[in-house]
């Protein structure tokens, strides 16, 4: 084999590799196939074509390259162009663990990290109508809507901790309700006057109507078979309000989610207070919600502070 095809060789052990060795999907190979054939002609363009000679320069060149585009190619965006950098540190990892290399030259450089994209809120009275037009109908199923919504929005809970309650993991006494999180952990979380309301609207005048003749289990939120809830109907319940409602916006499970927390804090909640009420492990990931309080502070200061614009 000849020096020139170097690079091309080596490209062909590691996916082999990566088939038989990794078992990767054929799906995943493809992309890294794709990947790292963009990254071999790049080199070769420039003249590189032996392993062992290829600089952090050119890897960080080929990054700039993609995120920049060319006549045959369009610019990538963030996520694309850290897809390629991974592809790209693997194939350096096996020629360093082949011996092929001396060195990683990929060992410094990290894929491109996406920007923060906030988390979109409501505003309170698009919430107010929404939860309005949700119970609307007086049904035994718009109790139901209405308290599911009432408590989504009331405790932050995600979707699938919602329609996993159980009857006896609502407290009406205490106002309060016990939440199942991801790998099964627990938390108590207020339950504020509305959402309990609701809940008790719906457990004393509805569901005893949508309970089957056998029994429906210690379910909370049932559906009209008598069957738990699932998270795609109780979806479908939140869109059909939001359009009852006239909300123009996309408005998904995590859309009430994210405007609980973010209302909290608009409020004056501690984030770590939030932190515990949303149920995440690290508070790191709660703070995204206070670039959202951030916005609307500098806002608010920029239309009320005599000195704010000149």
């Amino acid at each position: 084999m000849t020096q020139g095809a170097a690079v091309e060789r080596v490209v062909a052990e590691y996916l082999s590799h990566l088939a038989v060795e990794r078992g990767l999907a054929e799906n995943t190979l493809a992309s890294y196939r794709r990947d790292l054939r963009r990254y071999t002609a790049y080199l070769t363009d420039r003249g590189v074509t032996d392993p062992a000679v290829i600089s952090e320069e050119d890897v960080l060149g080929f990054a700039a390259a993609l995120r920049a585009g060319d006549e045959d190619h369009p610019a990538l965006g963030t996520a694309s162009v850290a897809r390629t950098v991974v592809a790209i540190r693997g194939f350096h990892k096996f020629c360093l663990r082949e011996q092929i290399v001396q060195n990683d030259v990929t060992a410094a450089v990290r894929p491109p990290r996406p920007a923060s994209r906030l988390p979109k809120a409501l505003p309170l009275e698009d919430v107010e109508a929404l939860l309005n037009a949700a119970g609307e109908a007086g049904t035994a199923l718009a109790l139901r809507d209405r308290a599911l919504l009432e408590v989504l929005y009331g405790t932050g809970a995600r979707i699938s901790e919602a329609v996993g309650l159980d009857v006896d993991d609502v407290d009406l006494e205490q106002s309060s309700v016990l939440l199942t999180g991801k790998g099964s952990k627990q938390r108590i979380v207020p339950l504020g006057s509305f959402a309990r309301d609701a809940t008790e609207a719906y457990l004393s005048k509805a569901r005893p109507h949508l309970t089957t003749t056998s029994g429906s289990g210690p379910a909370m939120f049932l559906n009209a078979r008598g069957g738990r809830l699932s998270r795609q109907s109780a979806w479908t319940v939140l869109t059909r309000a939001a359009r009852r409602a006239g909300l123009t916006a996309d408005v998904s499970p995590h859309t009430l989610r994210h405007s609980f927390a973010t209302h909290l804090l608009d409020g004056g909640a501690d984030v770590r207070v939030v932190q515990e009420l949303l149920g995440h492990a690290s508070v790191t990931t709660t703070q995204i919600y206070t670039l959202v309080t951030i916005d609307k502070l500098r806002e608010t200061y920029a239309a009320s502070h005599p000195r704010a614009l000149r």
